[in-house]
This record gives C-alpha cells, structure tokens and sequence, in this order.
C-alpha cells in the first residue's frame, strides 16, 4: 500500500514517523520547504512523551508520484482550496482519502474528491510543533487513538484496513456514528482550544484558572444543546455521555469543574494549534 501522509505539522510529522516506522511505504507532503528539507535530512523527530527520530521520505506536493492507495490528510482547513486540487490527480478509482482535520471537514473534503472516495476520523491525542520536522508528544503514548468512520456510518473492509494501518500510530478504532464522534471532538476544540488560544494558555492553566473554566463549561454546553438540536448523538468522552455535562452544571458548578478536570487530564500540557500559529 502506497501512503502519502499530507501536511507535516504537528499531528503529521508524528503520524509520518511512526507509520514509516512501523515499515509501511510513507511518503510525507508538505507545502513549506523548510519542512520538506528538515524532515529529509534530519528525519521526523517526536520528544516530550515519546523519543523518536525516524528518517522518513518527503516531498513538496509538486514532488507526488503516481497514485496513493491511502492519502491521510492532516492540513488545516483553510489550505483545502490549494492542497486537495494537488492530492486528486494522484488518487485511483479505488484510492482512500481519510480526513484527520479538526472540526467536521467531511463534506468539503468530499466536494473536492468524491464522497465514494472520503474516510473520516477524529485525532484524540495532541502534540505541538517544536520546529520544522519536530513535534512534542504532549498526551501520553499509551493513550494514542483514532476513531474512523464511513459517511455513511457503514463498517467496511477499507476501514479494517485503514485501521490496521493507524494501528502503526496508536490504536484505530471504527465507529458507525462519525458526526457523533466528530461533535465530541468539536466539544473539546471549540472550548479547550479556544480558550487556550485566547488566553495564550495551556489546558492545565486553564484548569487553574476559576474563571475560565467555567467559561469552558458554558461553551460546551452552548455546543452540546447546539448538537441535540440538530439530531446528533454524540459519542462518549472517555467514557461519559457528554450530555451530563448539562445536567450536572445545573445542579452544581463546581461539581461540573471537577468533572472537566478528569476528563481532559492528559490535556493539561497541551497548547491549541490556533495559538501555535498565533505564535
């Protein structure tokens, strides 16, 4: 299987590293030339919760060749218009583009190469880009996913095997609600992230912070009740309905805030991708 992974910013160059590692055929793809060359001659590197330096292969998106059996594509979604028209001439009828971007891209991705052809999933780790080529693991390794679905909520053969192949970079898993998967992880970025990036804070200050941690919980309840009134079921977080966030929040704030504080735990180091590019 031929892989491109496209866009090598935090969450790729860590993807790119451990899937070249676990000896697939991995070409990574990026606009920027300081990334391309860094990562051709230093190789992908990961530190904080994980040490990693592994070469890699990579090439500015002129340099794709042929046709891709798997594109996952990390860019941000406001490069869709310029990087998705250079990704299409390189898939097959049968070719597999699995969006991992933020927020719920589906639909445009598919806009751009066909929905029969769009995979979907939900990064549920995070990491901050060091430099050109560097990332640092700020989740804990162990707790590495990926949740994937059809748009269609179908279990099919191409998504066993696209799990098998995240499998390399954590642990894939397949779920037949992807909205649903994709609002719970809307939750976590429209709260977390934008208040990282506001503050210029990373999760664990804000958990410090009385003040803004309750400004936390109003936006995701403003997302949760904006979720039930278009018909979404969210799936779990880490195990909760997100749904008593509501419930609970009425009754007892602070409880709310302690709720919060467990369930983002492994977040407390993290620092919204919004605020990297701030920075």
């Amino acid at each position: 299987m031929r892989i491109a992974v496209v866009g090598a910013g935090s969450l790729g160059t860590v993807v790119g590293a451990l899937l070249t590692r676990g000896g697939l055929d991995v070409v990574m793809v990026d606009a920027r030339e300081e990334t391309v060359r860094a990562l051709n001659e230093n190789g992908a590197r990961i530190t904080g919760n994980l040490d990693v330096t592994q070469p890699v292969r990579a090439v500015s998106p002129d340099g794709m060749e042929g046709v891709y059996d798997l594109v996952v594509y990390i860019t941000k979604s406001t490069y869709d218009e310029q990087a998705l028209p250079q990704v299409l001439p390189h898939l097959g009828e049968d070719s597999v583009i699995l969006t991992l971007q933020n927020g719920v891209p589906e639909e445009k991705v598919a806009s751009f190469v066909g929905r029969e052809r769009t995979l979907g999933g939900a990064v549920l780790w995070s990491a901050e880009q060091v430099s050109p080529g560097v990332s640092r693991m700020t989740s804990d390794p162990d707790q590495m996913g990926y949740e994937i679905g059809e748009l269609d909520g179908r279990i099919t053969e191409r998504l066993e095997e696209v799990k098998g192949v995240l499998d390399h970079a954590g642990m894939g898993m397949i779920t037949s609600n992807l909205t649903g998967t994709r609002w719970t992880k809307l939750l976590f970025n429209v709260a977390a992230s934008g208040m990282s990036t506001a503050l210029g804070a990373t999760g664990g200050k804000i958990m410090e912070s009385e003040k803004a941690t309750d400004a936390v919980i109003y936006i995701m309840i403003e997302t949760i009740l904006t979720a039930r009134a278009l018909g979404v079921a969210m799936e779990p977080m880490r195990g909760a309905d997100p749904g008593i966030l509501v419930d609970i929040a009425r009754q007892d704030i602070a409880g709310t805030r302690n709720l919060l504080d467990s369930l983002t735990g492994d977040f407390r180091d993290a620092k919204a991708s919004m605020l990297q590019d701030l920075e």
